[in-house]
């Protein structure tokens, strides 16, 4: 019984890195520092400007939007840190680097989002039960300065969220807080035409429905890769079937697919293949091949000659 590992991903990042972009396995982290360090800096300083007018405004859908402003900062900080984390080099101990905890940066995101939603549920049903009158001005021009920011960040992350969950969370935080000031906006010039206070709140439930909505598909995408289920851009069928297909493999077997970061993909499997073993070509051939046509960066084949270990996948 040979085995191989083949290293054909230590080697081919560096040659392809050029058009390396089409196939999956993005560096996204790579470039964002710079946007992570811009978003939250705006972020905060609009957050301490935000409470302050609502609460001299009296307008909670300021204030509620503030709150949900510094979760996004907060949210931010973590997904920056993982993505500094997922660039440290394997250790003795931790022998993947810390890439995974992209996948933790995801989890806590949409669980801080969720903390906002509470927050600003609570409040609005009591704006809705004992209504107070807002400055509609106020609450226009802050807003606005909130649109502005907001859309500012998401866009700078907008390229990265193709291919990275935790990009994608930033991303969705961003998107749905210019949305949210989108919608402070509208209540304002709302309450000033008409005079209706009860808009604030039912434009603050609105938001909340929109940013519940983003929040429950990041949660839904972070557990099932934290539970290390094959990614949603990987057919596995498909890669079963490649691996089945290639010449002299007889049957396949204890198929493993799982992701080691919100960007990146390891494989294992055993081929068992009774002419014997291929040799290195043919392993470094499959793991390219799976590299450029399925965006799995870390394949790990076992060649057996024999069907001894054969379970009842095989064939």
């Amino acid at each position: 019984m040979g085995s191989g590992h083949s290293h054909a991903h230590s080697h081919s990042h560096g040659h392809d890195h050029g058009h390396g972009h089409g196939h999956g396995h993005s560096h996204a982290p790579a470039d964002f520092g710079r946007a992570f360090a811009v978003g939250i800096v705006l972020n905060t300083a609009f957050v301490v400007v935000e409470a302050t007018f609502g609460f001299l405004s009296g307008s909670m859908a300021l204030v509620a939007d503030a709150g949900h402003n510094l979760s996004d900062v907060l949210g931010l900080l973590i997904a920056w840190g993982a993505s500094v984390a997922a660039k440290k080099p394997p250790s003795d101990r931790f022998t993947y680097g810390l890439k995974s905890s992209t996948i933790l940066a995801a989890f806590a995101n949409a669980m801080l989002l969720l903390v906002a939603i509470g927050a600003i549920l609570i409040e609005t049903i009591d704006r809705l039960i004992d209504p107070v009158e807002p400055e509609g001005w106020t609450m226009i021009w802050v807003a606005g300065v909130g649109i502005v920011i907001n859309t500012a960040t998401a866009l700078m992350f907008m390229r990265g969220r193709k291919h990275d969950l935790n990009i994608r969370g930033a991303f969705l935080h961003m998107a749905a807080d210019a949305l949210v000031s989108v919608g402070v906006v509208i209540a304002g010039v709302a309450i000033l035409m008409t005079g209706y206070v009860v808009i604030d709140p039912i434009v603050s439930l609105v938001i909340v429905a929109v940013i519940a909505w983003g929040t429950w598909g990041l949660l839904k995408d972070s557990v099932k890769m934290g539970l290390l289920a094959v990614p949603d851009t990987i057919d596995d069928c498909k890669v079963r079937a490649y691996l089945r297909g290639l010449p002299g493999v007889e049957a396949v077997h204890d198929v493993h697919i799982w992701p080691m970061s919100t960007t990146e993909t390891a494989l294992t499997a055993h081929l068992v293949m009774p002419g014997g073993h291929p040799g290195d070509a043919f392993l470094r051939d499959a793991s390219h091949a799976l590299e450029h046509h399925h965006a799995i960066g870390h394949v790990t084949l076992q060649v057996e000659t024999t069907f001894e270990d054969c379970k009842e996948d095989c064939g």
